[in-house]
């Protein structure tokens, strides 16, 4: 082969292998199907059919000056071909062929013979190999369980060892004025190819064709189709009078059949769409779901069951051994009414009593149900020009010297809270006690929130 055969080559070559790997690539991981294992990707074919010098693309036969002249006669193609199959839309094929491709002068009287007195020519393909990528377009039964029908289209590149034959009278017979494989085809034009096998020049190829395939069991399919070959040698048929690169195309039929085992779904007949229709169809997959929509409505239930509160105390009615608390009472973690020192008369430069800031537990952040008191208190100070003093106190969980810092962290936050409001920072005093002074017992949970608290005093 010549450098520009090599070229093409690589070109083609490159081209497969992109496209090839751009359809592996998509389909690397399928989510509706559960990976390439759970089907039969390996087949192998058998077909036959028939050649003609010419394609359906037109163009001048090569081996005729004028159209008309020089007609195609039919040859017989047959081969094999080995698939591997990457997804459902994409494979590569090996496929090995071998045949004869005609061409004859059907009038003697008016049409001109070639340069050498050739009537007719034959040319022996003795092998042809090609690998080329399968593109799977579509299907006919596109939302049935099964694909029964679906079409093609391929594009490869190839290799070819053929030996032309020129004879001198139109039906293949006489003498042979040209022969590849013969000494004088060498004297007389001597651009014949020297090559492993003298009797036959080698030339690469590209294949392009379309087809179609009709399933007819879980292991064989109908495979009919139609292919061009675009050749990279201008003596595919000999010398001819139209010196340009030479082409041929054949029509086949032929059986596919897939290799391994049956339980297993041939993923060339695969449909995407389909199976994931049947999925969403099956009546198991909807039992599954009815099943689970059950259980959440079942959780749902339970969870508004958890949480509602009747009397508004926060405590939910499953937990609060105290229904019915009026709004806006103080309750621990019970819902029980949190039991204060009787509240104090207001005096000038005094405040009244406020109940303490409760926290949660090894926490000085204040919550947001304080704040209401909070701002009570700093109105009530400002417009009294009253002083206040702020106790903070900890349960007894961890060491005292631990619990000293966090009472006075607690007590330091109302502190802040209240000159943020505007009152004078001069006014308020704000001490930690830690563990201090409890007001209920530190040996139950109930005891021990009331016990995180900062109490206000006058």
């Amino acid at each position: 082969m010549n450098y520009s055969t090599i070229k093409k080559t690589a070109v083609a070559a490159s081209l497969v292998a992109a496209l090839g790997f751009a359809e592996t690539a998509q389909a690397q991981t399928p989510t509706v199907f559960g990976g390439r294992s759970q089907y039969r990707t390996w087949s192998i074919g058998v077909q036959g059919g028939i050649t003609t010098p010419n394609t359906i693309l037109g163009g001048q036969n090569g081996f005729g000056q004028k159209v008309g002249y020089f007609q195609n006669k039919v040859g017989e193609y047959y081969g094999l071909t080995i698939r591997k199959q990457f997804s459902h839309l994409f494979g590569l094929e090996l496929e090995g062929n071998r045949g004869r491709i005609k061409t004859y002068n059907h009038d003697l009287v008016t049409a001109p013979e070639t340069a050498n007195g050739a009537r007719s020519a034959e040319t022996s393909v003795n092998w042809a190999a090609s690998l080329n990528g399968v593109f799977q377009l579509g299907t006919i039964d596109f939302m049935r369980r099964e694909n029964a029908v679906n079409f093609y289209a391929k594009v490869g590149l190839g290799v070819m060892a053929h030996n032309p034959v020129q004879f001198a009278n139109n039906d293949f017979t006489g003498n042979e004025v040209y022969n590849n494989a013969g000494n004088w085809g060498e004297e007389i034009f001597g651009d014949r190819e020297k090559t492993g096998d003298k009797d036959n020049r080698l030339t690469g190829f590209i294949p392009v064709g379309v087809g179609v395939k009709f399933k007819l069991s879980e292991v064989v399919a109908l495979n009919l189709g139609y292919t061009m070959n675009f050749t990279d040698d201008n003596l595919l048929y000999g010398p001819v009078r139209y010196d340009g690169k030479q082409k041929f195309s054949n029509v086949y039929g032929g059986l596919e059949f897939t290799l391994g085992s049956r339980d297993k779904e041939s993923l060339t007949f695969t449909n995407p769409v389909a199976t994931l229709y049947d999925e969403l169809k099956d009546p198991s997959l909807r039992n599954e779901v009815e099943a689970l929509k059950q259980r959440v409505s079942t959780l749902e239930g339970t969870v508004d069951q958890l949480s509602k509160d009747s009397d508004g105390d926060g405590v939910s009615d499953k937990f609060d051994k105290c229904p019915g608390t009026p709004a806006g009472t103080v309750v621990d973690g019970s819902g029980c009414p949190i039991k204060f020192p009787e509240a104090q008369q207001l005096t000038e430069g005094s405040v009244g009593y406020f109940a303490p800031i409760q926290f949660e537990f090894d926490s000085s952040v204040l919550k947001t149900e304080s704040y209401s008191t909070l701002d009570k208190l700093a109105k009530e100070l400002k417009d009294n020009n009253a002083t206040v003093t702020l106790d903070g106190y900890a349960s007894a969980e961890g060491t005292e010297a631990y619990n000293m810092n966090l009472s006075t962290d607690r007590a330091n936050a109302v502190k802040q809270y209240l000159v943020n409001a505007g009152v004078s920072a001069s006014s308020i005093t704000a001490t930690g006690y830690g563990e201090a002074n409890p007001v209920a017992s530190n040996d139950t949970e109930e005891g021990r929130v009331q016990n995180r608290r900062v109490e206000i005093k006058k």
